[in-house]
Parts: structure tokens; C-alpha cells; sequence
């Protein structure tokens, strides 16, 4: 998965905005105009990195003439004391931007090495580590490539991307077949049906509807085995709902060939990663 620049460009001018909404008060006021600098950024914990290239454009906005040099690249996996990059330019655009290309490089550090985690747990097995759409108003395409480069794939971007019905749907509709039903009436046919079950007859239900995808929504893992076996491979077998790194290898054992999970987005503790001028 590549980044479009252009949502970069957006999502890095509000990230800046919010932070010096009318400049910076504190170097506009001490720092000369003129005055160049470099700095490092060091790895303060073990980490899969994601978001250099965000961070770098970070300072180029601030000046075009900023050298920025990544000394590992999205995806590698470093240890704690690893100098990530080196940049040069204006003192001012360093300090500016400093806590802004961080934060995008922590949180989306973050996200690449919980998903990591997750995948190595599985690491063998023929499933798939997907994300979800619970991610940060306004950061999901950035969310979700890290994510990406972390070894995991992406679920769905947008409501518009793909048709998910869930319980609410189901309930709001009177059924799976009625919900299925009118939906297939109006969608392309190049476009794929997806129903959330949570139970064996709903399972059924969706297998007599013809789904393309069926979502075991917070079954048992004897439940799970009992739908893969079921389903018997007309439908692609999703698997969601509170999975941890201590169930997710049993999980996998069921025969799901996904496994969607929220808290690689929502959940990630961002890493340690600290910017020093010398």
C-alpha cells in the first residue's frame, strides 16, 4: 500500500495548524532565521518503524531545503538506541515540526508493531491479520498503511468500499435475507457481500443467501471450527471480536481466512521515539 501525497500534504497542514495555529511563540522569539541545525531521531524501545516518509515531509513543508536522511526504512525493525534518521536544515523548521513528526511517527511505529505481533503469532498458517475501521478521525488511510507495513492487510477503507451487514442492519432490515436481498438489488455485480453472524443458524442463513464473505462475530473457537466446516468453502470466513495474542493462534487453527482486529488501531501504545538537535 502506497500513500497518496496529496492526503499527506492535507492531513500534515491540519496536524501543523493545530499545533501553531498563529506560529510558535516560543522559537520565533529565540531562534535567529538563519540558523541551521541538525538533528537525530532516536529509537527509545524496540520497534517495527512506520512513517518516515510523513515525518519528512513534515519539515519540507517548513523548509524546502531540509535534507532528511532515513537511516532504516518503513517496515524494518529496530532496537532500543537505533538512530532512525538524521535531518538538516533551519533550526526554526526543526523545532517547529519536531512534535508533529513525531507523533505521526510514534502513533503509526505503534500500530506497524502490534500488527507485527499479531502476525507472527499466526506466522505459518494460511490466514490473514486484517485491521479494521476503528481507527482516528482523520488518520485512517495513515492507520491503516501502517498496518500494512506491518505485515497485516487492510479490511474495507470507507462504508462505501465494500457492503458489511452487521447485526444492526439485520435487525433494522427483519433478517439476513431481507437485508441481503435489497442490497443486491442496487450494488454492482463486481461488488462483494459481506454478513456479520453470531450464530450457527445465522451462518446458514447467509450460506442460503449466497454471501461472499460471513464474519463469525465473537464465536467460541469450537463454534468457529464448526462454521469453517459448514461453510465448507463457499464463503470466505472471517473471525472478529475480542482477539488477544494469547487466543489468536487457536483462532487461526479454526480455518478462518481472516481474522479482523480492532485494537491494532485503536489500541496501540505509541513508541518511544525522541528528536535531538546537536
Amino acid at each position: 500500500m502506497k500513500l497518496d501525497k496529496l492526503y499527506i500534504h492535507d492531513t500534515i497542514m491540519n496536524a501543523l495548524k493545530e499545533d501553531m495555529p498563529l506560529g510558535d511563540i516560543t522559537t520565533d522569539n529565540i531562534i535567529d532565521e538563519e540558523e541551521v541545525s541538525k538533528a537525530e531521531f532516536l529509537a527509545k524501545q524496540d520497534a517495527v518503524i512506520a512513517g518516515l516518509d510523513i515525518a519528512k515531509y513534515v519539515f519540507e513543508i517548513l523548509d524546502s531545503n531540509i535534507v532528511f536522511k532515513a537511516l532504516v526504512k518503513d517496515g524494518d525493525k529496530v532496537k532500543k538506541g537505533d538512530i532512525i534518521a538524521e535531518v538538516r536544515g533551519s533550526t526554526r523548521a526543526l523545532l517547529k515540526g519536531e512534535r508533529t513528526a513525531l507523533n505521526f511517527l510514534q502513533r503509526l511505529s505503534a500500530i506497524a508493531t502490534m500488527t507485527d505481533r499479531y502476525v507472527i503469532k499466526v506466522q505459518g498458517l494460511p490466514v490473514k491479520i486484517a485491521d479494521t475501521r476503528k481507527t482516528t478521525p482523520g488518520l485512517r488511510l495513515l492507520e491503516k498503511y501502517a498496518v500494512s507495513v506491518g505485515g497485516g492487510s487492510n479490511h474495507r477503507f470507507s462504508l462505501s468500499d465494500g457492503v458489511l451487514i452487521k447485526d444492526n442492519h439485520i435487525a433494522a432490515a427483519g433478517g439476513i435475507k431481507n437485508a441481503v436481498e435489497r442490497v443486491r438489488e442496487s450494488i454492482p455485480h463486481t461488488v462483494k457481500i459481506e454478513v456479520e453472524v453470531e450464530s450457527m443458524e445465522e451462518v446458514q442463513e447467509a450460506l442460503d443467501c449466497k454471501a461472499d464473505i460471513i464474519m463469525l462475530d465473537n464465536m467460541s473457537t469450537e463454534q468457529m471450527t464448526e462454521a469453517v466446516r459448514l461453510i465448507d468453502k463457499r464463503a470466505l470466513v472471517e473471525a472478529s471480536g475480542n482477539m488477544t495474542e494469547e487466543t489468536i493462534y487457536d483462532v487461526a487453527l479454526t480455518g478462518v481466512d481472516i481474522i479482523s482486529i480492532g485494537k491494532l488501531t485503536h489500541s496501540a501504545n505509541s513508541i518511544d521515539i525522541s528528536m535531538n538537535i546537536y
